[in-house]
This record gives C-alpha cells, structure tokens and sequence, in this order.
C-alpha cells in the first residue's frame, strides 16, 4: 500500500510555525547573532554536557552488567518483590522489570516482557501497565549519578522516593483507565502459555575474570550506545529550551554567544509562578524549563542542570523535585508510544500518557513536601 502524502495545508501550517518562531527569536536577538548562539550553545552542550553524560552511561553501564553477572540484580528483585503486590497491583515478578530500568533505561521492560516465562504471570491490565511502571524507573540511576556529581547528596534520593510514588499513581491510574475501556482484561491473561525450560547459565562455565571483564566491556558498549542515542534530544530540545529560557549578556546585549535567548518560557512561567511555587517549591521561574525538557527527553532535561546551579536558580529542593520528575517522566513522551506499539496496544497510548503526566506531576509534588520535611528534621 502507497504511503499517504501530507496534504499541502499541513506543510503550509509547518512553515508557517518554524518562520514565526524563528522570526519571532531573530527579531529580538538579531538573525545572525541567532544563529551563532544556536550553533556555538549545541556545540558547548556537545563537549562539556554530551560526553560527560555519555562518562556516566559508560560507568554506570559497566556497574549495572556487573551487578546482573554476578547477581545483584537477582538479589534486589528477591528483596523488592513483595512490595509489588500492595503498591503496584503487579505480581513481584515485575520488581525485576524496575532493577532492569533503572540501570538503563525505559525500552528494557519491553524487551523482559517479550519473554514469555516473564509475561505469564500477569494479567492483560497488568501487562500493559509495565509501560507505565517501567518509565518511571527509566535511567534512574544515571540521573541520581549525576546529581551526586553536581554536590548534592540526599536530595537525589529523596527524589526517587517522589519517584516512587509517582509510580504507584502512574501504574494503577493506568490499570483503572485499561479495565473501564476493556474489562475482559481484568481476568485475561498476558500469555497463555509458560516455557518450561530453564536459561543455562553460561556465565559458570568461564572464569571469574573472563566474567569481569566481558561484563565490563558489554556494559560500557551500551552506555556509549545510550550515549549515542541522547545525542539529538541534547543538542536539539535543550538549544531550543536554552533560547527560550536564558537571557541577553550580562551587558543587556546579544553577542551572538552560547546560551544566550529571549527569556519567553520564563515570562510566560512568571504569570503563573505561584502555582509553581506552591506546587513544587520553584523559586525562580526558570526552573520550570526542567520539567518541560524531561517531557521528551530526560538526558536533555540533566544538561540544563549546571546552568540553573551556577545562575543560583536551584537550590536543595529544586534537585528533589528535578529527580522526580525526571525519573518519573523520563522522556515519556517520546517512548510511550514506541513501547506500547511493541507490545501490541498502541490504542491505549493517550491513557498511558494521560496516567503517566499525573503521576510525574504527583512525583515532583511528594518531592517536594518530604525535602520540606528534611529540612525540618
């Protein structure tokens, strides 16, 4: 069947939002002073932002291989999978699918859930709510990595606790939203049938360090691939954000340098700043960029990070609430869709994205309130 062509209407309406955007950002900073700032901030964030990110996917690629060769994963899944039930309404196999995530990120509950020994143990609103409950966990410790790396300690924890909780509401909002569209799924199964052979441990037969080392290598290669992969959610959505968010220089003029923008996100955040500040306890209106980054991609979302510290727009409970958030959400967006498509239910993919805004919402709010109540303690 002939792919649809899009309708000229649709490529008038597109050139007609690129040209008054750009516009819109050339009138005020000049078109080529634009330009050099587009160009000169995706190349900085490529250098100093990118391959520092892509460090810590190496590094914490290589710990998260390591700890499923020699069975720490397995243990934390031993240790988690009674909470899976009372919190989550999933059975405790599903423990397996956050470690899984949270060493990588949101695609690895898809390719568990292929597996059919895995997927027999749940209902069909169940299984589908594994998109919900593994995005929330998704690059989880890649983010915490790095906001350790920035000097802050017990914020990103805090943070994964609002992570948590966001989760629960994520999930179940999502298993609500399945059985009152399809309530036979409610007792169907997922897969009906269990392979009953057994995974041979390969990993025995070679020796302690040939096990360290494959383990090390393989996960390195796919932190570099990971780093890879957030590349253009970098450069292109925090540019973009940067431009809407940043100011003139410090001189009030536009020199054409990195990082350098029209200030409109944080104009727009400004009218409405109270419902941020007493929501999630921003400050500065500028902060509310994070959240709207981490919408499409959280890599992007983490190299806005160093700016808002060295301006002294984040404090203590900013990093909670953008641990959260970015956990929780972690480029829902631009994978729900892809996830549930994989799994065969892409009709579900606004409830899902419905479900999962609620609960990174929910994420940043319980964020918030406990790093007020450690800062009391």
């Amino acid at each position: 069947m002939a792919k649809k062509q899009p309708s000229i209407w649709s490529g008038i309406i597109c050139l007609t939002i690129v040209v008054a955007l750009f516009g819109y950002i050339g009138s005020i900073m000049g078109v080529p002073q634009m330009l050099n700032t587009i160009m000169k901030t995706a190349h900085d964030l490529l250098l100093n932002t990118v391959f520092y990110l892509m460090g810590i996917c190496v590094i914490t690629g290589a710990l998260g291989r390591i700890f499923v060769e020699f069975g720490v994963v397995r243990m934390l899944e031993i240790v988690l999978r009674p909470l899976m039930k009372p919190l989550f309404n999933l059975p405790g196999v599903a423990s397996l699918g956050a470690v899984m995530t949270f060493l990588s990120d949101n695609p690895a509950i898809i390719s568990l859930s292929q597996d059919k020994r895995f997927s027999s143990y749940f209902k069909k609103y169940q299984f589908i709510s594994l998109t919900n409950f593994g995005t929330a966990f998704g690059m989880g410790l890649l983010v915490i990595v790095f906001m350790v790396g920035q000097g802050y300690y017990a914020e990103p924890f805090i943070g994964l606790f609002g992570a948590m909780c966001g989760c629960i509401v994520s999930t179940r909002l999502m298993q609500r939203f399945i059985i009152k569209s399809y309530p036979a799924y409610l007792q169907e199964c997922a897969c009906e049938e269990a392979l009953e052979e057994e995974i041979e441990n390969e990993s025995e037969e070679k020796s302690l360090f040939t096990r360290i080392l494959n383990a090390l290598l393989d996960g390195g290669r796919t932190g570099v691939d990971v780093g890879l992969a957030i590349i253009p959610g970098v450069l292109i959505i925090s540019t973009f954000v940067m431009i809407l968010t940043f100011g003139a220089s410090a001189d009030g003029t536009y020199t054409g340098a990195a990082y350098e923008g029209v200030e409109l996100l944080p104009l727009l955040a400004g009218k409405v700043n109270f419902i941020f500040e007493w929501l999630f306890g921003f400050q500065d209106p500028h902060l509310i960029a994070f959240p709207i980054t981490a919408l499409g991609a959280v890599g992007a979302a983490l190299s806005l990070i160093p700016s808002f510290v060295a301006e002294g727009w984040a404090n203590g409970n900013a990093i909670a609430v953008f641990t959260a958030i970015g956990m929780c959400w972690s480029g829902y967006l631009s994978t729900h869709t892809a996830m549930l498509d994989s799994l065969g239910y892409r009709e579900l993919t606004s409830k899902a994205i419905l479900a999962h805004t609620i609960g990174g919402i929910v994420a940043a709010i319980v964020a918030h309130l406990a790093f007020m109540l450690y800062s009391i303690l």
